[in-house]
């Protein structure tokens, strides 16, 4: 096979996904699937809600979990443990304990929540405009925005009784203590509305709020840097990187596709056509084996991928068993959002996943796991933490993002090898300081003669929990496989 840059993987993709440009969820109907010996589509009828009913309902993604994270997705039984992928409704609400999260919006934006935490999702709406309108409302902890140069979207947020409105292109820190809240805007500005009035926040400056007298804030003359800037800043170069902002502005469903050009790459199979693939599969994986179905009273179970770009491929076009070459996704049709479920239905001999008949009981999880064979998991690979291993059929599931540079290469090892190694510099030092290349520290990727290392600089950053506390290996990659039970699941049109 021909496996194509990732610069044309993402034209591509961007191509096929502005093609699809519809105001979203417009289009939402209930999934469809293709068998692969009648070319007669198979409908779902697992809910009879209509699709108007939850038609213009906004759905964004949890793009990434770490440690412990609870999500409050309104379904009436609070709080359940949180996965990769999962789609966030409006009235949702994300916990953490030693834990952190991601949240990714339509045009890329993000919004990081750091341990400990508390967020609310009250508003997430579409206006008649197209314009997206969106309010996190910040209880407790520290939570990170990052937003993109979309224009006419709006996006709130909310502390005590003040208001935040940010402009495109805003990055902002805020910490929330009983009576005290500190917002520092990194980039872009703020307007803050409060009892007080209306203050200003230009770039580089913090200010101090007192909540308990609402007396008016106070500027700080000096902006001291958190444990956890590190990883927002982190996550926040990844996303500008990998994507291409320009590619993919002109298109409402671009969140997700900077995964899926980090982790995969469009090949042109014989006989199928161009497909994208994930690095690290082989022909006998597949994109079904596991995952979760979740229940939402809108619109009925819902399929969520555990891979790290488990969410555009399993929300819009369909994937292809192809002999000889394996499971690929290629772009077309409509978008689904909650409705992105596929029959259960023989194709090359693979059953693929069936959702519950029923809605769950009361007293049962609305989160049913799916694993039809073991999950296949790159990961550290000694005690000291000074290798990483890529394995075959982990289709990246395990690898942290944007630490090795382009990871084509070591998937065509793995191929060959069943594994490839990359060496972990100072991973040891780091450990024992508490610290995590990728959350308290900065990496290279560029390191002279092996693209695919890493070392971490001497220099002192603030250093974060324990990566046992937080359950993670240097660089935030899992300890371990998911337990059975929690790992994550899927969901686009096979055919």
């Amino acid at each position: 096979m021909h496996i194509t840059s990732g610069a044309t993987a993402t034209s591509l993709l961007a191509i096929a996904l502005i093609a699809t440009a519809l105001p979203a969820q417009q289009n939402e109907t209930p999934a469809q699937t293709l068998t692969n010996d009648a070319a007669t589509p198979v409908t779902n009828t697992q809910d009879s809600t209509p699709a108007h009913a939850y038609s213009k309902v906004r759905i964004v993604r949890l793009s990434e979990v770490k440690g412990d994270v609870q999500l409050d997705r309104y379904t009436g039984v609070g709080f359940e443990q949180a996965m990769a992928n999962i789609p966030i409704i409006e009235r949702a609400r994300i916990q953490t304990g030693v834990g952190v999260a991601e949240v990714e919006f339509e045009d890329n934006s993000t919004l990081r929540v750091g341990p400990h935490s508390l967020v609310a999702f009250p508003q997430l709406e579409l206006l008649p405009s197209g314009a997206k309108a969106s309010t996190v409302t910040v209880m407790k902890g520290i939570a990170y925005a990052s937003l993109v140069s979309t224009k006419g979207n709006d996006f709130t947020l909310t502390f005590g009784q003040q208001k935040v409105h940010l402009q495109p292109s805003s990055h902002i820190r805020l910490q929330m203590e009983p009576t005290r809240a500190t917002l520092t805007v990194q980039d872009g500005a703020a307007v803050v509305e409060g009892p007080s009035g209306t203050t200003e926040i230009g770039r580089k400056k913090t200010f101090s709020f007192d909540l308990a007298n609402q007396n008016p804030p106070v500027a700080a003359k000096y902006v001291a840097s958190e444990p956890y800037d590190s990883w927002d800043n982190h996550a926040t170069e990844y996303h500008k990187n990998v994507a291409s902002q320009s590619a993919f502005g002109n298109s409402p469903y671009s969140y997700g596709t900077s995964d899926m050009a980090y982790y995969g790459s469009f090949v042109n199979a014989p006989g199928c056509g161009s497909m994208w693939q994930p690095y690290f599969v082989s022909a006998s994986w597949s994109p079904f084996a596991n995952g979760t179905w979740a229940y939402y009273p809108s619109a009925g179970y819902s399929w969520v991928s555990p891979y790290p770009w488990g969410w555009t491929p399993f929300h819009y076009g369909s994937w292809t068993s192809c002999p000889g070459a394996g499971w690929g996704w290629q772009p077309g049709g409509l978008w689904n959002g909650l409705g992105n479920v596929p029959v259960a239905t023989t194709i090359n001999n693979q059953l693929l996943p069936k959702p519950p008949v029923h809605a769950p009981l009361s007293g049962e999880s609305t989160l049913v796991s799916v694993n039809q064979k073991p999950l296949t998991v790159s990961d550290f690979g000694s005690a000291s933490r000074d290798s990483f291993v890529f394995r075959k059929d982990s289709a990246g599931m395990g690898i942290p993002r944007g630490n090795f540079g382009k990871l084509g290469q070591f998937s065509e090892q793995a191929a060959h090898h069943g594994t490839a190694i990359a060496p972990v510099y100072g991973a040891s030092s780091a450990t024992a300081q508490g610290g995590r290349p990728g959350y308290a520290g900065t990496e290279s990727s560029s390191r002279p003669g092996y693209q695919g290392s890493m070392e971490r600089p001497a220099s002192g950053m603030p250093s974060a929990p324990s990566d046992s506390s937080l359950g993670m290996h240097p660089m935030g990659a899992p300890v371990s496989a998911p337990v059975t039970g929690t790992a994550t699941g899927a969901g686009g049109r096979p055919r």
